[in-house]
């Protein structure tokens, strides 16, 4: 049976993916979204992304009841990040709470898979000015982050965490804690890269030469064949006296005579 929560859940990753029926929060406004918000004055001014803002530092703060977030890699769902270059992340808030929530922050950190305690990187901040999401309302937020372009190729762990204020009291909602895939740009060569290539050059040369030597092998083998000679046929004495008195002794006989 699904509980409510797991029903809000659902409904606010619904709400996420369908995002173009959503209040979108974007960090550099297009034409198009300019034209929009002449139109739409509610949200016009909703996430805008500023510098001033309040510094937490590495404080943790509790979340606040009612709000659920989701997070969502658009056209990305494998998780895989260059290493280097910017990645988009969607981020979803559904305030079922009596008042309005006010989203301060985005933030994210890279950790070791194996041990959670280890970080790699803090990531980007983004800010905002003015992102205020009514009572019983939703919204959805963009963030962009890069990792480092000299970070090892391999599997770590994402943390990623929205700050928002209610009645000037911050909260937190961590909204994405799994892993993602870092690969290198295409524009490097990896030593793992140059080595694979190496290993197969190197594995094709002793295919040739094994193929080669036993191309070399079977024509040895076809020159030591023994040659059939054709000459004078001479008849043993022992196979003379075996089949004397048959029939084949007896033509002998007859031609030698005819000769003579």
């Amino acid at each position: 049976m699904v509980t409510m929560n797991q029903f809000r859940v659902f409904l606010l990753a619904f709400l996420l993916v369908a995002s173009p029926f959503v209040r979108v929060a974007r960090a550099q406004p297009s034409a198009e979204d300019e034209a929009a918000s002449e139109t739409v004055d509610e949200s016009s001014d909703l996430g805008i992304v500023g510098e001033d803002v309040q510094d937490f530092g590495d404080e943790i703060f509790n979340p606040a009841p009612g709000i659920d977030t989701v997070s969502v890699f658009p056209k990305n769902s494998a998780r895989v990040v260059t290493a280097g270059e910017e990645t988009d992340l969607l981020v979803g808030v559904k305030n079922d709470g009596d008042s309005s929530v006010t989203v301060i922050a985005i933030k994210a950190s890279v950790h070791l898979p194996f041990d959670h305690k280890m970080l790699v990187q803090n990531l980007t901040t983004m800010t905002f000015n003015n992102a205020s999401i009514p009572a019983s309302a939703q919204a959805t937020f963009p963030y962009i982050f890069a990792v480092s372009k000299y970070l090892q190729p391999g599997t770590f762990d994402l943390v990623g965490t929205i700050i928002y204020e209610i009645d000037q009291h911050p909260y937190q909602n961590t909204f994405y804690n799994g892993t993602i895939e870092v690969v290198e740009a295409g524009g490097f060569v990896s030593v793992e890269s140059v080595f694979l290539v190496t290993l197969g050059i190197a594995l094709l040369v002793l295919l040739v030469l094994w193929v080669h030597g036993q191309i070399q092998h079977l024509s040895k083998k076809t020159k030591r064949a023994p040659k059939v000679e054709v000459g004078t046929r001479t008849t043993d004495a022992s196979m003379d006296e075996w089949l004397q008195g048959t029939a084949y002794t007896q033509s002998l006989s007859s031609k030698s005579k005819k000769k003579k």
